[in-house]
């Protein structure tokens, strides 16, 4: 576990998922602001299972005064090829820093395992973000019907070796 502190002065802790997160993960992906609209389709159905959590690095940030240590956010490196598949912050708990704790985990994941690039498929509402944490943009990622009816701009975090 790596205990931070988000820029509110809130204790965070960021620790690997495991198996009894995924009904957390799934709810928070699910009922993410961020889809709601005409990106709902994006995320109706979506589930983070225990053998997805088991299969990637999936890391959580749980708030450290959080009843139950309440999960804020999460992140999921896959390695092979180097892509940060998801990261979500609770909608309550955006603007804390809580993406940006997570993303500075994941670049020193990704830096431990030996990856200089790791690309990222943002989700139109997102782009922002990622460009504010630092990752180029790198391209487009066409529309998959039924999945995703809209195309979405790529990033790609360039890790240094430090």
């Amino acid at each position: 576990m790596s205990p931070r502190t988000s820029p509110s002065s809130q204790p965070v802790t960021i620790r690997r998922a495991v198996a009894r997160d995924a009904k957390r993960l799934t709810r928070l992906v699910r009922g993410s602001g961020a889809y709601e609209g005409k990106y709902a389709s994006a995320v109706a159905g979506y589930r983070v299972g225990p053998d997805y959590i088991e299969a990637h690095r999936a890391f959580v940030a749980v708030g450290a005064d959080e009843q139950g240590g309440r999960i804020l956010g999460f992140y999921s490196l896959v390695l092979a090829p180097p892509e940060l598949d998801l990261l979500f912050v609770a909608d309550e708990a955006q603007g804390r820093g809580i993406g940006r704790l997570l993303v500075a985990h994941m670049r020193s994941e990704a830096r431990a395992a030996g990856i200089d690039r790791v690309r990222v498929v943002s989700h139109l509402p997102a782009q922002d973000f990622y460009h504010r944490v630092g990752a180029v943009r790198s391209g487009t990622a066409l529309a998959n019907p039924p999945a995703v009816m809209w195309d979405r701009p790529e990033f790609e975090f360039h890790i240094s070796a430090e």
